[in-house]
């Protein structure tokens, strides 16, 4: 007897964000960080610009441990947000340290336009919104970047050794890391189970705008954009 596979949210999401993801994986920064090429002073930019989207959006799991439905689902909120912080953070520190880039440099980063509209419009969601929009915003960062990793490693395995970016790479490709994209993926098919479509279309829609964002992240760090005024 075959087998029917339920068809989960997710599975939904993944495949509706596929020709924004693609644009993402061949964007010419992931593609040349990949082969090892990339410029460093769009990588410094980067590792500036990528420490305080990370300082906003550790707090978005704060919110999450506000908005949790179970002590158990506080306690993963606040377990991921102690880890971001005090480990995740601490690793960039380092990993910048190895570009000549000081903790003062980083903490006096001020975001770039598209950098501040992207957490700001993360940060909103999560503060006006229920606890799954919040989840919303936060997945296609974590597992857009698990999926980059990946890409990667099969894109260029056998050239990593030699890659100056090699431990971003390695990272992002880390079970470390994948168990953390995996948590907020089963979360959101936990959260959506039952919903109306008017609700899903609503969460997808900022699944969609922040998967866009990711796109302008890393095109805003290739052009290292300046704020005009």
């Amino acid at each position: 007897m075959s087998i029917i596979k339920t068809r989960k949210f997710t599975d939904r999401l993944f495949e509706n964000a596929q020709p924004i993801w693609e644009k993402n994986h061949n964007h010419p920064f992931v593609q040349e960080i990949g082969k090892g090429t990339l410029s460093e002073d769009k990588f410094i930019y980067y590792m500036k610009q990528d420490y305080v989207y990370l300082v906003d959006y550790s707090k978005l799991f704060a919110l999450g441990v506000q908005k949790s439905l179970s002590l158990e689902m506080m306690q993963s909120f606040s377990k991921t947000l102690h880890d971001t912080i005090h480990f995740e953070m601490d690793l960039h520190r380092a990993f910048a340290a190895e570009f000549g880039i000081t903790k003062e440099e980083l903490e006096a980063t001020e975001p770039s336009p598209t950098n501040l509209a992207y957490t700001r419009y993360m940060l909103n969601v999560a503060q006006n919104g229920s606890l799954v929009e919040l989840v919303s915003c936060l997945l296609p960062c974590a597992w857009g970047y698990w999926e980059i990793g990946k890409l990667l490693r099969k894109q260029y395995g056998d050239q990593i050794a030699s890659n100056k970016y090699a431990k971003w790479i390695e990272a992002y490709d880390s079970d470390e890391f994948a168990a953390g994209a995996k948590w907020l993926i089963e979360l959101m098919d936990q959260l959506t189970e039952g919903k109306p479509e008017r609700e899903l279309v609503q969460i997808e829609k900022h699944f969609q705008m922040t998967s866009k964002y990711e796109y302008l992240f890393w095109d805003m760090n290739y052009k290292q954009e300046r704020w005009s005024i």
